[in-house]
C-alpha cells in the first residue's frame, strides 16, 4: 500500500503550478481549491518526490500523511509511550499470575500454620506463580489426604493475586461422662407454635404465650408433682415473635444488578485522562482499581482495573408505590437479626411519613423463630425445690 501526502500549495496563480504538475505526469488523487492563491492536493509518495524536484517559488507544505508513512510517523512520535504501554501490559500480565497474598481462614493459629506449611510443600507460596485450576484441585486433595485426622474440609479460592483458603477442623466426638442438667427456657417473648422435646418434661403447650425466661421444657422430672431427678432437657421450640421495623427510603432510588460479565484492563492515567489497553468497556459498570506504578509527585500512574458490568434500574417512589420496596428492605434488615432457620410468616405496612426527599415506612412482621435457650439447674437442691416452688416457671 502506497503512502499518500496531502500538500498545501500557496502562491500567485496557483493553477499554473497545478498545470505544471499534470504536465509532469504526476497523478493527483484529489484537488481542493481554497482560493486563487491556495490549493490542497493529494499525491502518492512517488508524486511527492517528483514535486520536490520541481524548481518553484510556490510554498509547499505537508498537511497530512496517509497509509504506512503516517503510522511510521505516529510510531516515531509516540515511541516511548507505546513501548511503555507494551512493557506495562507484559508486566501486568506477569504480575496477575503471581501470588501476593495467602489468607487462611480459621480461628486456630496452629491450623493456619499447618495449612500454610502444607501449601508451601506443594508449591503454593507468596511471590510464586499461581497454579492451574487442575493442579490447585490436586493440591487440595493431597492436603486433605495428608491431614485426614485433622482436617474435615478444605477449599482454595483464587481471587486476583490472592488465594483465600477456607478450612474446617475435624472434630472428634467427645461424650461427656455426665451431662449437666438444664432447662429449656424462652429467650424472648412470643406465642409457641411448635415444641419438640427429646429430653425433659414439657410444661408449656402450643399457642401458649411465654415471656423471656419462662421454662418451656423442664429438666426436673416429677412423679405426682414430686421432683424425682434432674436431667438435661433438650429439644426445639418455635414461637411466633413480633417485630416493628422502620426503613428510610429516598424518593429517587437507583438499584444496580450485576450481569455476571466482567473485564480486566490496563489503565494508563495522566492527570484526569485515562487510556485503556485491551479488555471490554461497558455502558454501566463498577470499577476496582489497583495501582501498579504510581508516584505522589507525578500525575501519572499505571493501574490494573477490574470492571463488573451492571444494569441500572431507576425508581421514583411516593406514598402510593413504596410498599413493596419498603417491605423488601424491611425483610432484609430483619433477616440480618434472625437465624437461617427462622421464617417471616406475616408482614404489613403500618405507617408512611414524607420527610423532605425521603419516605419513612413503619412495618409489622410476624416471625416463626427458634426461641430456645438453656438454663442450668445444676445447683438446684431437689429437697428445697420440693418445699418451695413446684417448678421454675412459678406454677
Amino acid at each position: 500500500m502506497r503512502s499518500k501526502y496531502k500538500l498545501k500549495i500557496k502562491g500567485k496563480s496557483v493553477k499554473r503550478f497545478v498545470e505544471n504538475i499534470i504536465n509532469s505526469k504526476i497523478f493527483l488523487y484529489d484537488i481542493e481549491y481554497i482560493n486563487k492563491n491556495e490549493i490542497n492536493i493529494i499525491v502518492d509518495d512517488i508524486g511527492y518526490l517528483k514535486i520536490l524536484k520541481i524548481k518553484t517559488s510556490y510554498s509547499i507544505d505537508v498537511v497530512r500523511t496517509y497509509g504506512l508513512i503516517r503510522y511510521k510517523k505516529l510510531f516515531n512520535k509516540y515511541f516511548v509511550f507505546i513501548i511503555s504501554l507494551i512493557i506495562g501490559a507484559i508486566l501486568i500480565k506477569l504480575l496477575s499470575c503471581v501470588i501476593f497474598s495467602i489468607k487462611i481462614e480459621h480461628s486456630k493459629e496452629e491450623i493456619r500454620e499447618l495449612i500454610k506449611n502444607d501449601l508451601a510443600d506443594f508449591g503454593i507460596k507468596k511471590f510464586h506463580f499461581k497454579v492451574s485450576y487442575d493442579k490447585k484441585e490436586k493440591i487440595k486433595r493431597k492436603i486433605l489426604q495428608r491431614e485426614r485426622n485433622r482436617i474435615e474440609w478444605l477449599e482454595i479460592d483464587s481471587i486476583g493475586t490472592k488465594y483465600i483458603v477456607k478450612v474446617e477442623e475435624r472434630i472428634k466426638n467427645k461424650k461427656n461422662k455426665k451431662e449437666k442438667p438444664q432447662n429449656i427456657i424462652a429467650k424472648k417473648n412470643g406465642m409457641i407454635l411448635d415444641i419438640d422435646a427429646s429430653h425433659g418434661e414439657v410444661v408449656k403447650k402450643k399457642f401458649d404465650y411465654v415471656k423471656k425466661g419462662d421454662v418451656i421444657i423442664s429438666g426436673i422430672i416429677k412423679n405426682k408433682d414430686k421432683p424425682m431427678k434432674k436431667v438435661r432437657a433438650d429439644g426445639s421450640v418455635y414461637a411466633e415473635v413480633w417485630y416493628k421495623v422502620s426503613v428510610d427510603v429516598a424518593k429517587k432510588y437507583n438499584s444496580y444488578k450485576k450481569t455476571g460479565r466482567n473485564s480486566k484492563r490496563l489503565e494508563f492515567k495522566i492527570l484526569n485522562k485515562s487510556i485503556y489497553l485491551f479488555g471490554n468497556n461497558y455502558m454501566n459498570y463498577k470499577t476496582i482499581r489497583k495501582p501498579i506504578i504510581s508516584n505522589k509527585l507525578l500525575p501519572v500512574s499505571l493501574n490494573y482495573t477490574y470492571l463488573e458490568e451492571v444494569i441500572v434500574n431507576k425508581y421514583n417512589y411516593d406514598i402510593t408505590n413504596i410498599d413493596k420496596h419498603a417491605i423488601d428492605l424491611g425483610e432484609k434488615k430483619l433477616k440480618n437479626k434472625l437465624d437461617r432457620k427462622d421464617r417471616i410468616i406475616y408482614k404489613k405496612v403500618l405507617k408512611k411519613t414524607l420527610k423532605d426527599s425521603r419516605i419513612i415506612v413503619d412495618m409489622f412482621f410476624k416471625v416463626k423463630e427458634d426461641i430456645k435457650e438453656t438454663e442450668s439447674i445444676e445447683k438446684i437442691d431437689l429437697k428445697e425445690y420440693e418445699v418451695g416452688d413446684k417448678d421454675e416457671s412459678g406454677n
